[in-house]
């Protein structure tokens, strides 16, 4: 294999070609969503880290794979699937946060088989054939053309090459994320409603409609298995930390963005009181409702 190379932040910013259609994300991703997870990127690498394993469970990373990370963020993931393919495998890390990949690549253990590139999945051209897994946490549910994102895909995966993805299923069965955030709508204008197809964390959440888009794709022997985890807004850190954790990502952070002070504190007492009686100990869970999603290019 050949040494990776890598490209500065300033280098991303100017070189990526983004689909138009997923303009807005660019934007969010590039700007306050971006920063938001960097400030607690280590607490929710916690977080999320149950939904990692059970992905790997399900994609059987093998040492020497090659294989892309799509909408890999921080790099967490990314880290891991480079620990799992080793010196003779290969991982690539995609994102469209310039962000978030400097502080993939500051986390990047040194001689890791590990890049990080800027490029939106629906137009960036992969070499045809070239990798042996397509792998996901929640990075493929924002896509505006969902089909065409992964028909680009696939094209650099090899014949029987694999996807494994992790995405929602419906909102009311995600309460870590409802519950907080009808705690602020006591405060702060609701967000604008999103149709069942439109782009965010719950587009994936009808079992017909990602066979569907994964069918136009191209790809074959779909299956979606449901998985029910607890995810511990506090990630072991307290009452205080969930609050703020819940005050900084994901939609309650939408929601309170822009807010003078008066109104964030405001959210976060009535937040604070809502997640008081799921505490336990320094843990605060709340049920998750995902999606495992697997197939196989044919």
């Amino acid at each position: 294999m050949n040494p990776p190379s890598y490209r500065t932040a300033s280098d991303r910013e100017t070189a990526m070609e983004a689909d138009a259609r997923n303009a807005e994300q660019v934007e969010f991703w590039n700007g306050p969503g971006g920063r938001h997870w960097i400030k607690l990127q280590e607490m929710w690498d916690i977080v999320l880290g149950p939904v990692g394993m059970a992905i790997f469970e399900r994609a059987a990373v093998r040492p020497g794979e090659r294989v892309i990370d799509i909408g890999c963020g921080c790099g967490g993931t990314t880290i891991e699937l480079g620990q799992s393919v080793g010196r003779t495998g290969e991982v690539l890390g995609l994102d469209i946060s310039a962000p978030m990949l400097a502080r993939a690549e500051e986390r990047r253990p040194k001689g890791m088989p590990i890049q990080f590139l800027q490029a939106d999945a629906t137009t960036h051209p992969l070499s045809p054939g070239h990798f042996d897994l397509l792998f996901s946490r929640f990075g493929v549910m924002f896509f505006a053309e969902p089909a065409r994102a992964f028909a680009n895909l696939r094209r650099g995966l090899r014949p029987k090459g694999r996807l494994a993805f992790s995405c929602f299923r419906d909102s009311k069965d995600n309460p870590w994320m409802l519950v907080p955030l009808k705690a602020a709508y006591e405060h702060v204008p609701p967000l604008p409603k999103l149709g069942p197809e439109d782009p965010g964390p719950f587009a994936f959440a009808s079992e017909e409609r990602v066979r569907r888009i994964l069918g136009d794709a191209g790809f074959g022997a779909i299956r979606m298995e449901p998985v029910d985890l607890a995810f511990d807004l506090a990630a072991g850190r307290g009452l205080d930390a969930a609050v703020a954790a819940t005050l900084e990502i994901g939609a309650t952070s939408r929601a309170v963005d822009g807010q003078p002070p008066a109104v964030r504190d405001a959210v976060a007492a009535s937040v604070r009181k809502v997640l008081a009686p799921y505490q336990r100990g320094p843990s605060v869970p709340l049920p998750a409702a995902l999606w495992i999603v697997t197939a196989i290019n044919p």
